[in-house]
C-alpha cells in the first residue's frame, strides 16, 4: 500500500509543454499565411486538371470559356462573371495622326498668331522711332518688315550710317537677339542713276547699305552671321512711284525682314 505522501511519477518530459506550444504557434502562423496568400488561378486550374486526369475523373467541358474569379485558397467555389473594364484602358492615350492638332493648317494658324503677337510687340518697342519717322513696320504673309528710311539713316549717296541712327539699330539688334528666325536685310533705291561717287550703280549702293546695317547689328553678341541674308534690289521693287520726290525718298530704304520659317 502506497503512502499518501508519495508523489505520482511524471513520465512526460518537461520540455514537451514548451515544444507543444511552439508547434501550435507555428501551425497557426502557417495557417494565417495560407489564408492571406493569393494563388495564380491559371496554375491552380492546371494542377486540378492534372489531378483529375491522374485519378480518371471526367468532367464535361463548358460551352464558353470559363473565367475563374476566385484567387484565395479559403474560397472553395469559383464563379463566372463578365469581365470588367480595367482602369488601364481609360488611362492610355490614343495616337491619331489625323487629329486637328497635328494638321499643317493648325501649325500655320499658330505661326500666324505668333507673328501677329511679334508685330504688336515691335510696334510698342519702336513706337518712338516710328513717331519720329526713323523707321516703319509692315506685316506681310511670310514676314514682318522693318523699313529704315534713307534720309535719317544714311548720308546722301553713301552707305555710311549716321551716328544719330545707331541707337535705333542697337534697339533693333536687342529685339532680334530674342528671336530664332531668319533675318533678310535688303537694300533698295530709286530709279535715278548715280552720277558720281564710290558706286557704279544703284545695285552696288543698295547692297552696300544693307551690308552696313548687318555689320551694325552683328555687334550684338547674341546675333550670329548665319541668321542673316543680304539682298540688293536697286530700283526693281519700289513701294511708291518714282515720279515724285516724296516717292523716290520712300523707295530709298533698307528693309529687315523677320521671316516666318513655317511651311
Amino acid at each position: 500500500m502506497k503512502s499518501r505522501s508519495q508523489k505520482p511519477v511524471d513520465n512526460v518530459p518537461r520540455y514537451m509543454g514548451t515544444f507543444a506550444d511552439l508547434m501550435t504557434l507555428l501551425m497557426c502562423f502557417f495557417v494565417l499565411l495560407v489564408a492571406m496568400a493569393e494563388i495564380d488561378a491559371l496554375k491552380f486550374k492546371m494542377v486540378v486538371r492534372s489531378m483529375e486526369d491522374a485519378f480518371g475523373v471526367q468532367r464535361p467541358e463548358p460551352d464558353e470559356p470559363e473565367i475563374i474569379m476566385g484567387t484565395s485558397v479559403i474560397k472553395q467555389t469559383f464563379s463566372t462573371a463578365a469581365p470588367k473594364e480595367t482602369p488601364l484602358s481609360t488611362v492610355r492615350q490614343a495616337s491619331d495622326s489625323d487629329k486637328d492638332a497635328l494638321k499643317v493648317e493648325d501649325a500655320a494658324v499658330y505661326e500666324a498668331a505668333r507673328m501677329q503677337t511679334l508685330m504688336d510687340d515691335l510696334t510698342k518697342k519702336f513706337s518712338t522711332a516710328i513717331n519720329n519717322d526713323l523707321l516703319s513696320l509692315e506685316q506681310l504673309p511670310d514676314r514682318i518688315m522693318i523699313r529704315i528710311n534713307e534720309k535719317t539713316s544714311f548720308t546722301s549717296g553713301g552707305a555710311k550710317l549716321k551716328t544719330a541712327f545707331l541707337p535705333v539699330l542697337s534697339l533693333i539688334a536687342e529685339t532680334l537677339a530674342e528671336l530664332d528666325d531668319t533675318f533678310i536685310v535688303s537694300g533698295h533705291s530709286d530709279n535715278v542713276p548715280l552720277r558720281s561717287g564710290n558706286y557704279r550703280s544703284n545695285w552696288e549702293l543698295s547692297g552696300a547699305r544693307a551690308t552696313s546695317v548687318v555689320h551694325a547689328l552683328l555687334r550684338h553678341p547674341k546675333l550670329v552671321p548665319s541668321q542673316f541674308r543680304i539682298e540688293a534690289y536697286a530700283d526693281t521693287q519700289p513701294v511708291e512711284s518714282n515720279d515724285t520726290a516724296a516717292g523716290r525718298a520712300t523707295n530709298r530704304r533698307v528693309e529687315i525682314g523677320i521671316v516666318n520659317n513655317s511651311p
